[in-house]
């Protein structure tokens, strides 16, 4: 076999012929994925559950829901943490744009179209893909829902420290800075001059009940893993430990603690086992060879030690 050699980037061809645009034979899980959710009618019911969101007439088409709800599935199989992650992942990949039902021709969403359709689309709406998804893996027997298991992380937020204001006033962190040194007897202080009084200062505490994000007032003032003080949230998920199915997935304040957020997400679990159970007919009617849902009831639940209190 002799040795090819990378040609040089040149200038393409003014037209190309689409049965000329390359093509992907499809990547084995994400093909199955697709056959059984449109054996179940997911485009439909995404379409159903989303018109309130979308005028009528006016505007350009924007990104099918069916489209939306499956780039959001790409982020979570993919491990990718952010839309311009997704959208471009999406754009890259062959296999993926087939998974999309996206044509050769036809450009991927981009990240700031992602962006849009996900502050649009309210958080019951997601919620009801969400539950109608677990409904799918109770009828290919892949929910128990009887041993649970939950945990929590935090997560740093996209809102800096220093973009804080103080509540009671509403002066920002280096206005307070500013008065500090103000008080101690340096009357223009530079940007240095605060910085080392930040650092010096007695009893330094930033504490939630007196600082916030205007930019994102759901971040909490929280020390992450690393040791580092950061505005973040506190994502937790409920994981059906015999399957690995997601259960329940929640986002909490970053300042509370695991025992106080544990039943939360407890209850949100609870609920969405309920909407599965509720949609699926009694064991007696249920159809040859088909799970019985109705024995969804969780009965034990699995933490690490962060969940133990006295």
């Amino acid at each position: 076999m002799s040795m090819g050699r990378r040609k040089q980037q040149r200038q393409s061809e003014f037209w190309v012929a689409t049965e000329d645009l390359p093509r992907s034979p499809g990547h084995p899980f994400y093909e199955r994925l697709n056959q059984v959710l449109a054996a179940a009618g997911f485009d439909p019911f995404c379409e159903k559950s989303c018109p309130k969101f979308y005028a009528e007439k006016m505007g350009r088409p924007s990104i099918p829901p069916g489209v939306y709800f499956r780039m959001l599935m790409v982020g979570y199989f993919e491990k990718i943490d952010s839309e311009r992650g997704i959208a471009w992942r999406c754009s890259d990949s062959l296999s993926l744009r087939s998974f999309l039902g996206l044509k050769p021709e036809d450009n991927s969403p981009d990240a700031s179209s992602l962006n849009r359709a996900r502050q649009r689309i309210d958080i019951d709406t997601h919620q009801q893909v969400f539950a109608w998804i677990l409904k799918r893996l109770a009828e290919h027997d892949l929910l128990k829902g009887k041993t649970l298991g939950v945990d929590a992380s935090t997560m740093e937020a996209n809102a800096a420290m220093p973009s804080i204001v103080r509540n009671a006033r509403g002066e920002s962190y280096r206005e307070f800075l500013t008065d500090l040194a103000k008080a101690s007897g340096i009357q223009t202080p530079t940007a240095e001059d605060l910085a080392k009084l930040d650092r010096q200062r007695k009893g330094k505490k930033c504490s939630n009940d007196d600082w916030h994000n205007p930019h994102d007032p759901d971040a909490k003032i929280t020390k992450l893993k690393d040791g580092r003080t950061h505005l973040a949230h506190k994502p937790e998920h409920a994981v059906d430990l015999e399957t690995g199915a997601i259960v329940a997935a929640g986002i909490h304040a970053a300042d509370k603690g695991d025992t106080t957020t544990l039943m939360e997400t407890l209850e949100q679990a609870c609920e969405s086992l309920q909407e599965v159970r509720e949609d699926e007919k009694p064991a007696a009617d249920t159809a040859p060879g088909r799970p019985d849902t109705t024995s969804l009831h969780v009965k034990e639940v699995v933490t690490d030690k962060g969940y133990h209190s006295g």
